[in-house]
């Protein structure tokens, strides 16, 4: 009698896991080994949620409010809020209708593909970029088309690159993040406007990652609803308000989206965690606000850090860092094949994190082609902790053989 073929999880299953996250779990295990570990890999920011924040969740959790389902785009008070918060940042008129609340950024991205994009339509990227684009567009059943964005372009795309993607095939959508992960870059206003200009004329659907606005050094960051009736916006309470496991983002959505991401909320997710939803009410407070901005000013101390010891470090190429709270650096003389040089940056974050104790993430999860030459390192867990990072790493590389 013949066996029953095995059972197999589903091809849009297979797309590659988050390197990150296995360096994570490779830290969990030297902690717990007794190791002490400096962490300079995901961007979880050190400082946690701003006290009002905390002290509105307390307040849910001891008056015993009945925490069910809320309405499939979120309660009311949020999202007023935060269309509110459109205005106050960027002098922006947003109804709340337009507000969708979502699990997580993430929620918001899986919610705002499956709504604007049918299976097998082509949507442009950069690359470098953050790694789950990709993978949710893929597990989606869309084609992803990447474009080759380096330092000659500032690591974001341009209009002649969607030109010359459209003509080979035409697009459907285009993902942009400023400031972008992992290298930090910006667009400023006349780029945005330059690429909402050619998506209209395109009919290419725009959706704009803004989960890093706030964090900037060199500019104020734009959003893309500033230049564009049609585009979407994505942002979280992950990054500038330190809350990445409240699991709380939120979407913008031009008008043609709204009803379908209510629809398929209503169906995925139902609703985004209800008391994270009551207490992120108040991180538009003024004292929150604040809090922000004092997290921010530590973000912009560590990078200062970074910047000046990159003689002393020996890392190559850098991208500009103009924003979030990453540096994006090429490895440059400790690439190699000899003494004390690496061949990858998988290798070299290996050695660094079990010989010195200090973790960053390769490039290879933001860049399956350059991405083995670069490394990224995250000023998410403030200033003290990068200065002892620096520390370790400058230790790492005195103490290994010259070439």
């Amino acid at each position: 009698m013949r066996s029953a073929p095995s059972m197999q999880a589903s091809r849009r299953s297979q797309v590659p896991g988050f390197e990150v996250m296995r360096i994570v779990g490779r830290i969990e295990q030297l902690r717990a080994a007794g190791r002490d570990v400096v962490s300079l890999t995901a961007g979880e920011p050190g400082s946690g949620a701003p006290p009002a924040v905390n002290d509105a969740a307390a307040r849910v959790h001891a008056d015993q409010t009945v925490l069910n389902y809320s309405p499939a785009l979120g309660i009311r008070p949020l999202r007023e809020a935060i269309a509110a918060h459109y205005g106050d940042w960027y002098d922006l008129e947003v109804p709340a209708e337009r507000v969708a609340v979502t699990t997580g950024s993430s929620g918001a991205f899986v919610l705002s593909f499956l709504a604007a994009f049918d299976h097998g339509a082509r949507v442009a990227l950069a690359r470098p970029g953050y790694p789950a684009y990709r993978n949710i567009l893929t597990s989606l059943g869309i084609d992803v088309v990447d474009l080759d964005c380096g330092p000659e372009v500032r690591f974001q795309p341009t209009v002649e690159q969607l030109a010359a993607a459209h003509a080979e095939r035409p697009l459907d959508g285009l993902i942009l993040a400023s400031p972008a992960n992992p290298t930090g870059t910006m667009l400023d206003r006349e780029q945005l406007t330059a690429l909402s200009a050619w998506c209209a004329e395109s009919r290419v659907q725009m959706i704009s990652d803004e989960i890093y606005h706030g964090i900037s050094y060199t500019q104020p960051s734009v959003s893309a609803l500033q230049v564009s009736g049609e585009a979407a916006a994505v942002s979280s309470f992950s990054k500038y308000w330190g809350m990445p496991g409240w699991r709380l983002g939120w979407a913008i959505l031009p008008e043609h989206l709204v009803d379908a991401v209510d629809r398929l909320a209503g169906n995925v997710t139902l609703s985004a965690p209800h008391g994270s939803q009551i207490a992120a009410v108040e991180a538009f407070s003024r004292d929150s606000m604040q809090f922000c901005q004092d997290q921010t000013a530590g973000y912009a101390r560590a990078r200062r850090m970074v910047l000046e010891a990159l003689p002393q470090l020996g890392w190559g190429e850098l991208a500009p860092a103009d924003g979030a709270f990453y540096v994006y650096a090429h490895l440059g003389q400790h690439l190699g094949d000899g003494p004390g040089r690496f061949r990858s940056s998988p290798a070299y974050a290996e050695a660094l994190l079990e010989e010195a104790g200090v973790a960053v993430v390769p490039g290879t999860d933001f860049d399956r082609l350059a991405g083995h030459e670069w490394i990224r390192l995250s000023l998410a867990p403030g200033p003290e902790k990068v200065a002892a990072g620096l520390e370790r790493i400058l230790a790492f590389h005195g103490d290994r053989p010259s070439g």
